[in-house]
């Protein structure tokens, strides 16, 4: 049946290609190198010639994160590894040059047919690939099971919604997690999911993104331009389609709340920053429709000081990558993308490690254990809708007392949660060649 399946992406090439042509518009990244999507690689395979080369494919941004820290205790315990390093994402892509060490080399993710993975193997000669968080794909699995490679997956997540999606098609999720060589979940509730579909999971080692620690210059640079501030901010962080529309009709509501709540609106400065890139310009022009100034990041010169820190009517918008700390570092509070419509979340661990209290909605089953630990250690309060999110947040960071134990609990929540990428090292250890 898998044949079935490879006929299928094979004949999607050409789709692809066209879709790269259409994101790369707006992401230029994404017309870099394209021909290494299929298995055609213009450099020299450095890494493939030494001692220890390992393949990590990480995605996208967040599992490019967990990379980071994870490379980090790889390259204390084999001071020669060699990595190539795979991504699916232009802003993985982008984040990933900066791990690069000499003799790294770093490529889009192979196109899942069996030609291409072959290819993909036989270039870079990898004696282990290490895949994070999801991307289990049922050929680069038959592949390096017929190239005598092991393949693991680690920080391994799986949501009930994914299990139920896979096993609907378990004709061919079955064999691609049965094929795994070995599987390192986060949660004991992932391990049992990923067990479920067949996947040898090995054990259960926390998440690798309690050990990423934020960028101390942005998180310096975020206190000196709060200092100067004269409102607290309020941060809608990492908003996907529909969450900025439905954050602007609750601001409304509250400005024409007969209580006179729009003194309570205007009590703090709103700072958004949407999950995507190609949606910056999208997002701003949706504020100016309704009638509120824009304050772009990219454009300030001094701090948001210097960028309609006196206008109420003004909104601060983070149209920049790899940011994030410095808006959680200027943020009294956040309320967190993809927990509002029906997304599953983005992963809150960033904004309690920069001190930052979260307020989410409803929606959060891709996260569901750390949404579930942050609330109960008092890092992140649960909310039933965007509406009282705002109510919520004004209440902490204007009125309440209670702000700074909020903050207080997001940095024990941090340090509790630590030590998953040296677990995970230690792991990798027997399928690492000295």
């Amino acid at each position: 049946m898998r044949w079935l399946y490879t006929g299928l992406v094979w004949a999607l090439q050409p789709l692809l290609r066209l879709k790269l042509q259409r994101r790369g518009r707006v992401e230029p990244g994404y017309l870099v190198a394209v021909a290494e999507r299929f298995g055609r690689y213009t450099q020299a395979a450095e890494a493939s010639n030494a001692a220890g080369c390992v393949w990590v494919h990480a995605v996208s941004l967040g599992e490019t994160r967990a990379a980071e820290v994870l490379l980090q205790a790889l390259r204390l315990a084999h001071p020669g590894l060699r990595i190539v390093l795979t991504h699916g994402t232009a802003t993985g892509r982008a984040q990933g040059q900066s791990l690069l060490q000499p003799g790294d080399v770093q490529v889009w993710q192979p196109w899942d047919t069996p030609a291409v993975v072959r290819r993909f193997l036989s270039h870079f000669k990898p004696q282990v690939g290490i895949v994070l968080e999801t991307e289990v794909w049922p050929n680069w699995v038959a592949a390096c099971q017929d190239a005598q490679v092991p393949l693991v997956l680690v920080n391994a997540r799986m949501s009930d919604k994914s299990m139920r999606h896979a096993q609907r098609l378990s004709w061919l999720s079955g064999p691609a997690y049965a094929g795994l060589t070995a599987v390192w979940a986060q949660t004991e509730a992932d391990a049992q999911r990923l067990r479920t579909l067949g996947a040898r999971v090995k054990g259960v080692l926390g998440n690798l993104k309690f050990d990423a620690q934020p960028n101390p210059q942005q998180l310096g640079q975020a206190l000196v331009w709060a200092q100067r501030l004269t409102r607290p901010v309020v941060l809608l962080a990492s908003s996907r389609e529909g969450e900025e529309a439905l954050w602007l009709d609750a601001l409304q509501a509250l400005k024409d709340d007969p209580l006179d709540q729009r003194e309570h609106v205007n009590a703090v400065h709103w700072l958004v920053v949407p999950r995507h890139p190609q949606r910056f310009d999208e997002v701003a022009q949706m504020l100016q429709a309704r009638g509120w100034q824009v304050s772009r990041r990219s454009q300030w010169r001094d701090g948001p000081d210097a960028a309609g820190e006196a206008d109420v009517n003004t909104v601060w918008l983070g149209d920049t990558l790899g940011e994030m700390a410095l808006y959680y570092g200027l943020a009294d509070a956040a309320l967190l993308g993809g927990s509002f419509a029906p997304l599953g979340g983005q992963n809150l661990i960033e904004a309690t490690a920069c001190g930052c209290p979260v307020l989410m909605g409803p929606h959060t089953f891709n996260f569901a254990q750390a949404a579930e630990l942050a609330q109960q250690a008092g890092a992140a309060l649960r909310v039933e809708d965007m509406a009282q999110a705002i109510v919520t947040a004004l209440q902490m960071v204007r009125f309440g007392p209670d702000e700074n134990a909020h903050v207080a609990a997001c940095v024990a929540f941090s340090q509790a949660h630590r030590g998953a990428a040296q677990r995970t090292a230690a792991a990798l250890a027997p399928y690492l060649k000295a």
